[in-house]
């Protein structure tokens, strides 16, 4: 016997010790510090006892110690598990709570193999090969053991995975060396227990690579406690699982690969078996060549290749870019169609694209634009309603562009009667469902590719990606359009409703004098209280019209410079004599500013009149001017009823929204549009019961 192994496994132990110790020095102590601590213990437990195994001389005290080294690996599985949910994850308690069925498989399980020991050995009888080495044979207890730890090991893998993909950055910097430590520490142990599983046994020599991982990972993992001073990190990985894991990948393929055939062949015989063994090896280079000759799986290498390894011909970043860029404002189709087909045509040299939009009301394709069909064109293709219904229900399970010359499908054969192949030049013919949120928003066509160059995984792909984006563009318009129709809908609904209630009004004036005057149309004072009624009646109307006139007229500007001290004053004059109120006016200058007066003085004439109708038992309104913070300021203050913080953040500027009983909405919003067009802004502080303050700011000359 060497000592060197013995050496090895009491420094891998030494080392683990150590690892721990430097562990547990931060304080507060977090779970993944402690169970990290408990990990490196528990392994530099297990290092003494594969170094005494391999000290001991009698088969019977080696099987002794090793079965130790079983035992004391037991709890493992669910400590390392519990510390690779809880390494710097901020949310580790959320993924404590998804994985605690797991967790308590973890620790329950193996725990249960070592209660078993005396009625059920880990380890079975001996056996020593011709070369001398010594076997630790497991019996389908420890087996079952190193199945756990095998699993676990993928587990562990995974998770850890999952906490160096979520790191960026400095985070990532910070981790990296334990990741690489851990990971080098659990491939190995997955390694040994495969090797235990698929043989039922493991030779002491590869306990002595164990030690030296160990170390390995020792060393790593002190890297990474110099760099971060402790194990506590906050990172935040999803929850979601980590579908496309290299762990898992790469574990099952070796599991395929080593496991299966391995078993096979050793099920044959092992040694004696050569001719069985060779005809195998045979048949498997039979079946590789012939898979390597495959249309099929040329095709799905070269898309694999094409994806993650051959460098792309696009530049997809600037693609991307010119696409969003050029049809992000769009909001109607036939500009979205042209647009569409110019940059498809640029991107892919194809001198043929065509959109087709599909109307599911009416099952019917509606031209949507193209780089060679016009319009009057397109009007006189004509295909039947049972083509289009096939077409449209075949196209709907369409999820990648196809060549139309190469597909089985018949049904898109008709695509050849509304997209003539006008160049003649080839170049394949492809047709791309655009479909979003489930449902087939439209057909494009990509015919005549300049030189007749066939098109390549890369470049299905690419139009896949440019077809995609085509159709959440013809969504978001859709559902754009509908949410304007909805709104014009609410707006018109409101607007009739305020309107048809104030002609209800005077409509029932008006009935009413009409029903007294045949009995009192001799009545003098009748006659003049019915004049009266009619003048009031009509001036209303005009004044509703008036008012709701100036939601349809645009608003023009005349700007001049003026002081706004001067046009508030203009505004004020003859609104003096306004009965119960007391109107309390500090004009002093302010510095020029260029507005349009006219306009101005509506707005602030608007503000004088809602604080008197404020005030329906009289009160005290005060007006100011000032100059604040590169802004000219007018004030307008009332000690009136006020108004609700809710209707002042939803309602107060809005058309149609009023507290008045015989008011409809307009003044404020009409207000607002008069500012915003000025460049100014309104401020308004109101409490109910207190009153109400207006500050219209209007910007100084720099600002």
């Amino acid at each position: 016997m060497t000592v060197f192994p013995v050496i090895l496994a009491v420094v891998a132990a030494c080392c683990a010790s150590a690892v721990a110790v430097a562990a547990l020095r931060p304080k507060p102590l977090s779970l993944a510090g402690m169970t990290f601590a408990g990990g490196m213990l528990l392994l530099a437990v297990e290092s003494c006892f594969d170094g005494l195994s391999m000290l001991a001389v009698p088969p019977d005290e080696i099987m002794s110690w090793q079965t130790l080294s079983l035992a004391i690996m037991a709890p493992q599985p669910g400590m390392w598990l519990l510390f690779s949910l809880s390494y710097s994850r901020g949310n580790h308690r959320e993924f404590i709570k998804k994985w605690r069925l797991t967790l308590a498989i973890a620790f329950i399980l193996p725990l249960a193999f070592v209660l078993a020991l005396p009625f059920h050995p880990l380890l079975r009888a001996r056996q020593t090969p011709a070369s001398g080495e010594l076997i630790i044979n497991l019996s389908s207890t420890g087996i079952a053991l190193h199945i756990v730890l095998l699993i676990a090991s993928v587990l562990i893998l995974m998770n850890l995975e999952r906490t160096f993909q979520a790191a960026v950055g400095t985070m990532r910097w910070r981790i990296k060396f334990m990741i690489l430590g851990l990971g080098l520490l659990f491939v190995f142990r997955f390694y040994i227990s495969s090797q235990a599983v698929l043989f039922s046994g493991y030779g002491l020599p590869i306990k002595s690579v164990e030690a030296g991982s160990v170390i390995l990972a020792s060393g790593l993992i002190v890297v990474a406690l110099i760099r971060t001073q402790s194990i506590r990190l906050d990172l935040y990985p999803s929850l979601i699982v980590l579908h496309r894991s290299l762990t898992v990948i790469f574990a099952g393929l070796y599991l395929l690969i080593v496991g299966v055939f391995a078993k096979f062949v050793a099920s044959l015989g092992g040694g004696a078996s050569f001719p069985i063994q060779a005809f195998i090896i045979l048949l498997g280079v039979v079946l590789c060549v012939l898979l390597l000759l495959s249309d099929r799986f040329q095709e799905h290498t070269k898309r694999f290749i094409s994806r993650h390894f051959k460098r792309s011909i696009y530049d997809f970043r600037q693609i991307w870019r010119a696409f969003t860029g050029r049809t992000a404002a769009i909001m109607d189709i036939p500009n979205l169609c042209r647009t569409a087909t110019r940059l498809v045509s640029e991107t892919f040299h194809a001198l043929s694209v065509t959109i087709w939009v599909v109307d599911w009301q009416n099952q019917r394709l509606v031209f949507g634009a193209s780089t060679s069909i016009t319009e009057a064109a397109a009007r006189e293709f004509h295909l039947s309603q049972e083509e289009i219904a096939t077409l449209l229900q075949t196209a709907s399970r369409q999820s990648h562009p196809i060549d139309i010359a190469q597909t089985n499908d018949p049904h898109y054969a008709v695509l050849n009667k509304i997209n003539p192949d006008i160049y003649g030049k080839g170049g394949g013919h492809l047709c791309a469902a655009l479909s979003a949120g489930g449902q087939l928003l439209g057909i494009m066509t990509v015919w005549d590719r300049v030189g007749g160059l066939t098109y390549s995984t890369e470049d299905l792909d690419l139009l896949k990606c440019l077809g995609d984006q085509i159709a959440s563009n013809l969504l978001n318009i859709h559902l754009s359009q509908r949410l304007l129709q909805a709104r014009e809908m609410e707006a018109f609904q409101t607007m009739s409703a305020f309107f048809v209630h104030d002609l209800k009004n005077t409509a029932a004036t008006l009935s009413l004098m009409l029903q007294n005057l045949p009995l009192h149309f001799d009545d003098p004072e009748f006659r003049s209280d019915a004049l009266r009624a009619v003048s009031r009646s009509v001036n209303h109307i005009n004044e509703l019209i008036e008012r709701l006139g100036l939601l349809r007229k645009e608003l023009k500007l005349h700007p001049v410079e003026g002081d706004l001290a001067a046009v508030v004053s203009a505004a004020l004059a003859g609104l003096d004599e306004m009965p119960g109120i007391t109107l309390v006016k500090n004009l002093p200058p302010t510095p020029l500013i260029t507005i349009d007066p006219g306009q101005i003085q509506s707005v602030v004439t608007n503000l004088i009149l809602n604080a008197r109708d404020a005030m329906p038992h009289g009160g005290e309104i005060r007006v100011e001017t000032s100059r604040q913070n590169g802004w000219a300021i007018v004030s307008v203050s009332d000690n009136g009823c006020g108004m609700s913080p809710e209707f002042m953040s939803k309602s107060l500027f809005r058309p149609f929204q009023t507290t008045k009983k015989k008011g409809i909405g307009i003044g404020m919003f009409h207000s607002k549009m008069i500012l915003d067009a000025h460049q100014g802004k309104i401020d308004v502080q109101s409490e109910p019961g207190r009153g109400t303050t207006f500050k219209v700011m209007l910007p100084l000359h720099g600002n």
